[in-house]
């Protein structure tokens, strides 16, 4: 079986390596395929819920490649700002942002903010889309808080001022592992894996 892992994005495709799973309940191996396979470019992120665009997404890959295809969409909710930066996560600071300019938005807008009012969550909505246009989700959800400052060097985007609120470490300061046993995709994406054992063809 083939399925076109949906994003172009490098860090993800590497912690997705690292959960999803190598074959079905039956034996069968799955091979991962990712955009780079493909002359596709995903369309624009226009849903106003983290599920609206991880569905658009997945079904249009699903469609265009004819494979089975697996996306996701993540958001980090920060309850002082009701939710924000929520669907416009990656581009916080505006479409043409980077990560430092995200991560220092989010500073600025919760400077002298107490710790006890920077809870914050983490969501990654997954979908896996089949070419005839059904899908399934899949959730996974990291409860944390909002750092002061930088920490640790390790992953990328918000990783650096998310702190996890069971191990009381940012994102940033985990090995690999150590961040898909904890985190919102990790969690999504584990149970895109236990879903794939069930499947025998």
């Amino acid at each position: 079986m083939e399925i076109l892992i949906a994003t172009g994005n490098a860090h993800k495709l590497s912690e997705l390596s690292r959960v999803l799973p190598a074959a079905l309940a039956n034996g069968q191996k799955i091979t991962y395929k990712n955009l780079r396979d493909f002359s596709l470019q995903l369309p624009e992120e226009t849903g106003t819920t983290l599920a609206q665009n991880a569905i658009l997404k997945a079904t249009y890959a699903a469609r265009q490649s004819g494979l089975i295809s697996l996306s996701d969409d993540t958001g980090l909710e920060v309850d002082f700002l009701h939710g924000a930066p929520g669907v416009h996560t990656a581009r916080y600071a505006g479409d043409a942002c980077d990560t430092t300019a995200n991560n220092q938005k989010l500073l600025r807008e919760l400077s002298g903010v107490p710790a006890a009012k920077r809870t914050a969550r983490f969501i990654t909505v997954a979908c896996l889309a089949w070419p005839d246009g059904h899908y399934q989700l899949f959730e996974g959800v990291c409860p944390g808080h909002i750092a002061q400052d930088y920490h640790g060097t390790n992953g990328f985007g918000y990783d650096p001022i998310f702190v996890v609120d069971e191990l009381g470490k940012c994102f940033a300061q985990l090995t690999a592992d150590e961040k898909n046993a904890v985190s919102h995709r990790g969690r999504a994406f584990k149970k895109v894996s236990s879903f794939l054992q069930t499947v025998s063809q």
